[in-house]
């Protein structure tokens, strides 16, 4: 038995994401991490864009869109994966759902607002519930939590490294903290079965 199986089990996270180099992966994964310290591990997944679980993602309470910037938006792949999804906004099958997103640039600005922005409203037309990322910066340094001073969503950077070392601490212990805050967030919110 480990530490999570006595978690909650009854919710289901899927943190959606399209990497080129690995970078935005990494970041996937930490806040898969995050979301791990409140539920079960088989209830939170990260999902490559090209290899979509739709059942999981039409069933899970909370989805998690992540895209490396490209050009000031999200990647080709990215917008592939959001306009695949178009039956089910005319369906409004996410309509009430919760959502989140997260963006990765090389760049220490390179216009993360704008593709969290993108991403957003993307979340909007299907009827979902955003949450946003509530967490003061706590510095500018490599180690410090939120340095680039998000509360859109989560704002990741990473240089010209392999992705075992870019984005730097800092970074990745916020999406881990981000990923135990919409883990937090949506427990919080979940209806309270009657007595």
């Amino acid at each position: 038995m480990t530490p999570n199986d006595n978690l909650p089990s009854d919710l289901r996270i899927a943190v959606i994401y399209h990497s080129n180099y690995g970078h935005t992966k990494r970041v996937a994964e930490a806040v898969v991490m995050g979301a791990q310290n409140q539920l079960a591990k088989d209830c939170v997944k990260a999902v490559d864009v090209h290899k979509v679980d739709w059942e999981f993602l039409d069933a899970a309470d909370l989805l998690v869109f992540g895209s490396a910037v490209y050009m000031g938006s999200v990647t080709a792949e990215f917008k592939t994966f959001m306009d695949e999804t178009s039956k089910r906004w005319y369906h409004r099958q996410w309509e009430g759902k919760w959502a989140a997103g997260f963006a990765n640039s090389g760049g220490l600005s390179g216009d993360k607002l704008a593709v969290l922005q993108q991403i957003c409203l993307y979340a909007m037309q299907h009827g979902m519930n955003w949450i946003g990322m509530p967490l003061m910066p706590t510095g500018h340094g490599d180690e410090d939590l939120n340095r680039l001073s998000s509360f859109l969503g989560l704002m990741t950077q990473s240089l010209d490294a392999p992705p075992e070392e870019s984005p730097n601490k800092g970074d990745i212990n916020t999406a881990i903290w981000f990923g135990d805050h919409l883990a937090k967030t949506i427990l919080k919110h979940q209806p309270k079965s009657p007595n």
